[in-house]
């Protein structure tokens, strides 16, 4: 417990650790001037600019990697982000000044170890680099001295919130509730009623039922309001019959993307280097023995076989010798020593992944289509001006159309249009955004295209006409019609099962689930069967109705379980005793850390936090 929560407070050097292996710079390189040295502070103990810019970095480049996509200051500013890191490290201020109040430190061996361990600052043979160390560091404007200080106050930091979690268990009944929710076993006898068990057939609605549901449920015929937009559109696709294609460019368009249509082998490969030709050897003989396997040969160089894996290559992506060596080998193995970019170095084969080749013939259509759109896209791009200038001199759209290439469109455009240009985002932002009072104006599309519209008018919600929703408004009151009768039908029946009849005596398809819980999916039941069968009340004996898709199911519970003991159950267990152990062993370092806050007292400097948003913009 202690060591977890430990793990968690180490903010400012594992996110420091981040931005060095990403490459970022962090803020160690920034230079914030003049006399702001803290944008906060906790007591005496403070929170240095560059901590708060390399902690509110760290978060911001996570966000990036989770979601490939770029997450501005400004943003974590509106999300709350930027208060959060701040927050943060305001209560891991606090536990600071408490380790130093209190004398509890640790010593050089402790921060020696910790900093041995950080993979950034291994060199190729995983052993720890000083040089690379130093230099990392330099470059982002660090020193080792507070690096190392920042480790050790980590490592104190740790001593505490462990001492403060030391002991704090949760009852094994709490890890067995939920277990005996989750585990629960019940088998159920199922019978379902559809369309084929009515004696009095599928229901037909009439013109008056047609009516009638038509005049109940106008919100289910309502239009959306529209906008009604006027437009003049070019792709390249409406003008690719203009394009010539040229044989000779089209074989050399297929030579530059040559990689994308001829494969060559590869295999899976991991390669472990030495530091000289007489340890490889010394390996390679010790596996070919049976003494160690490759997998132990790593762990014996203080690596992770993920340190040692090379993914899928081609024989060009190794050296000559390496190359030769590992694309002779047949099926999987071990091959070496040989000599390596790296030097003297032992490869394991874990599998092949075959050549392919698709011919330029096979292609060809391909790349046609591909030149053929280019070369349309960069016409269209030579008319922009010329269409720029029509309007400005006042051309309609319908003039425009009439004058040039561009096709006329009208359509009534709401959120939930799609197909033709409503497909486009640009447009959809376009016909979002344009008033009735703007003139139209060239914006291009994604493929290369571009358009122009206008804003004929604002087209209120209505509800459509009754001849124009007929079949729809039909099919409606049919399908509640239809429910409404099963459902009465197979209230009687449940009626039956209670009072002792059999689910197979009702004469309809019946089936039974045995043993089944609440994790389980039964793909040829309505939506919320699960949920039906397992609800609270329910017990042996009872009966229940579940209705939709066109039909009833009528399930009877025949018995009710506890969970199968099993190591599985046991680990759900002591799963869920172990997370709300650590969540009350966070309530509780949360709670002492809000005091100490509150006792040594918490400073802010805007004008700091301000001028950190500013520079990382």
């Amino acid at each position: 417990m202690a060591s977890g929560k430990g793990s968690g407070t180490k903010m400012v050097v594992w996110g420091i650790l981040g931005l060095l292996i990403l490459g970022l710079g962090g803020f160690g390189t920034a230079n914030f001037g003049g006399g702001v040295t803290r944008v906060a502070a906790v007591g005496d103990e403070e929170i240095s600019v560059n901590d708060y810019a390399n902690a509110l970095q760290s978060q911001i480049s996570a966000i990036e990697a989770q979601t490939g996509q770029a997450f501005s200051v400004a943003q974590a500013e509106n999300f709350g982000l930027s208060q959060q890191v701040l927050d943060q490290l305001l209560s891991q201020a606090a536990l600071d000044a408490e380790t130093a109040r209190v004398g509890l430190s640790v010593g050089d061996d402790a921060v020696r170890r910790e900093l041995l361990a950080i993979d950034a600052f291994k060199g190729v043979d995983g052993k720890f680099d000083t040089a690379a160390y130093k230099d990392l560091l330099a470059r982002n404007n660090m020193t080792d001295k507070g690096f190392e200080s920042d480790l050790r106050k980590d490592a104190a930091r740790a001593i505490l919130t462990g001492a403060l979690a030391t002991g704090i268990t949760m009852p094994p009944s709490y890890g067995q509730v939920v277990v005996d929710w989750l585990g629960e076993r019940r088998t159920i006898s199922v019978a379902t009623l559809d369309a084929d068990a009515l004696e009095t057939g599928v229901p037909i609605a009439s013109e008056a039922d047609i009516q009638s549901w038509y005049d109940a449920h106008p919100e289910a015929y309502t239009a959306p309001e529209a906008r009604r937009i006027t437009y003049a559109w070019l792709t390249p696709a409406m003008i690719m019959d203009q394009v010539d294609i040229d044989e000779e460019t089209l074989r050399k368009l297929y030579q530059e993307n040559i990689d994308s249509y001829v494969q060559p082998e590869r295999r899976l490969v991991e390669r472990l280097v030495f530091n000289s030709e007489e340890e490889a050897q010394a390996a390679a003989d010790r596996i070919a023995s049976g003494e160690t396997t490759f997998d132990e040969e790593v762990a014996a160089r203080g690596l992770d076989l993920i340190d040692a894996d090379m993914g899928d290559v081609s024989q060009d992506d190794l050296s000559t010798e390496a190359g030769a060596a590992v694309f002779a080998l047949k099926g999987t193995g071990e091959v070496g020593p040989v000599m390596s970019d790296l030097g003297p170095a032992l490869y394991r084969v874990n599998g092949t992944l075959a050549g392919s080749e698709v011919s330029f013939e096979e292609a060809r259509n391909e790349l046609a289509a591909v030149m053929s759109t280019d070369a349309a896209a960069r016409l269209i791009s030579g008319l922009l001006e010329e269409f720029d200038n029509d309007l400005a001199e006042g051309y309609t759209l319908e003039e425009l159309a009439d004058e040039t290439e561009m096709e006329l469109g009208t359509l009534d455009w709401t959120t939930e249009s799609e197909g033709g240009i409503a497909a486009y985002t640009a447009f959809k932002e376009a016909a979002a955004q344009v008033t009735l009072d703007d003139y139209p104006e060239i914006i291009e599309l994604s493929d290369g295209g571009v358009f122009a519209l206008r804003l004929d008018a604002i087209v209120p919600t209505t509800v459509k006409p009754l001849d124009e929703v007929r079949e729809q408004v039909a099919a409606d009151w049919e399908a509640d019609a239809l429910q409404q009768r099963l459902t009465e039908r197979a209230e009687a029946l449940e009626t039956e099962v209670a009072s002792g009849a059999s689910i197979t005596d009702l004469g309809l398809p019946s089936e039974t689930f045995e043993a089944i819980t609440r994790q389980d999916f039964l793909s040829n039941m309505p939506d919320g069967f699960m949920d039906a069968v397992f609800a609270p009340g329910l017990t042996e004996g009872g009966t229940t109705l579940i209705s939709g898709e066109g039909r009833v199911v009528i399930a009877k519970i025949d018995s009710v379980e506890d969970p199968e003991p099993s190591d599985e159950n046991a680990a759900i267990a002591q799963s869920y005793i172990t997370s709300a152990a650590q969540g009350a062993a966070t309530d509780v370092i949360d709670a002492f850390s809000a005091a100490l806050r509150a006792r040594e007292g918490v400073t802010i400097n805007q004008t700091a936090l301000t001028a950190v948003h500013s520079q990382m913009q």
